[in-house]
């Protein structure tokens, strides 16, 4: 019974990184998060949101943005350009400050506005 959970979530990872489109077997897993690219490298790209923190001395809520550098997949480097909104999903840690993978494309800039 375990030998066949087993199979299944390696065949399942495998499907998702065929998804992905990457040679290398880098698996997403974890945490989702959908952004704004804000700079785009070869092989990268940094995204960024904005999120609400309470600040408990104050009992206000503060505007905080995070950004996220995530590993762009080959098959994907045409189509995502900056200012369009992506998703991305963690994985292992690629580099020192790479520990996502872009998963796909939510809309165009063109589409944002």
């Amino acid at each position: 019974m375990t030998d066949k959970k087993q199979k299944s979530k390696e065949n399942k990872q495998e499907k998702t990184a065929a998804k992905v489109g990457m040679e290398k077997k880098i698996f997403p897993r974890g945490r989702t998060f959908e952004g704004i690219v804000k700079r785009k490298f070869h092989k990268r790209v940094a995204i960024e949101f904005e999120r609400m923190i309470y600040v408990k001395k104050y009992e206000r809520y503060a505007k905080s943005r995070t950004r996220i550098h995530a590993r762009l997949p080959e098959n994907m480097e045409k189509e995502i350009n900056i200012g369009d909104l992506i998703k991305v999903q963690e994985c292992r840690p690629l580099s020192k400050i790479i520990h996502f993978i872009v998963i796909k494309k939510i809309k165009s800039k063109e589409e944002l506005k």
